[in-house]
């Protein structure tokens, strides 16, 4: 069969960038410290491993016949996942709105950074925060604060007993502590 009736690509090489959904009409909310990682990885990205793989894809192009030439075809692969995940921050740095957790320090009523313990129906006590989409980490105990925990939590203060929504019914869950990191240079 000739090559150009083949499909090389399995759709990992794609150009299309599919950003983790937003609620309609909602903003990017990222912490300052999310906003400041994310600005970090797209500097180094451009700054850094960008021109380290261009000079790797034109030396290697320079060695001649490139059908066969390993280090060039990984090289463009490279290439091309580093520049989708430049314009995937680039677009999501843009439409950020930075929110400041600690502009609520001391509050007891539930909002975008926060650190929330609270207890389920069966007795299991669990913390989380809820941080942005861009920077939440489960492994961390970060949610992302439109994640259905977050949504239910949100606005909720100490004391409350909220229902949750779970794949495996509804539970019942009370808020038993709500912190906020302390900014610097201000007093508890």
């Amino acid at each position: 069969m000739s090559k150009a009736f083949t499909r090389e690509s399995d759709g990992e090489d794609d150009d299309e960038i599919v950003l983790p959904s937003l609620p309609l009409g909602a903003r990017n909310y990222i912490t300052p410290a999310g906003y400041a990682r994310l600005r970090a990885e797209l500097f180094t990205l451009m700054d850094d491993e960008r021109p380290k793989i261009v000079d790797i894809v034109h030396w290697a192009a320079s060695n001649g016949d490139r059908s066969e030439n390993g280090d060039y075809h990984y090289g463009k692969k490279r290439l091309r996942e580093i520049d989708r995940r430049i314009r995937f921050l680039t677009q999501r740095l843009e439409i950020a709105e930075i929110v400041e957790p600690s502009q609520h320090f001391g509050n007891d009523q539930i909002f975008f950074g926060a650190t929330v313990t609270y207890l389920e129906n069966d007795g299991v006590e669990r913390k989380v925060t809820i941080k942005g989409i861009d920077e939440s980490d489960s492994s961390q105990g970060e949610v992302s604060w439109v994640s259905p925990i977050a949504r239910t939590l949100l606005k909720a203060r100490t004391d409350d007993v909220l229902k949750l929504v779970t794949p495996s019914g509804v539970i019942a869950i009370e808020v038993l502590h709500v912190e906020y990191p302390q900014a610097a240079g201000q007093k508890a």
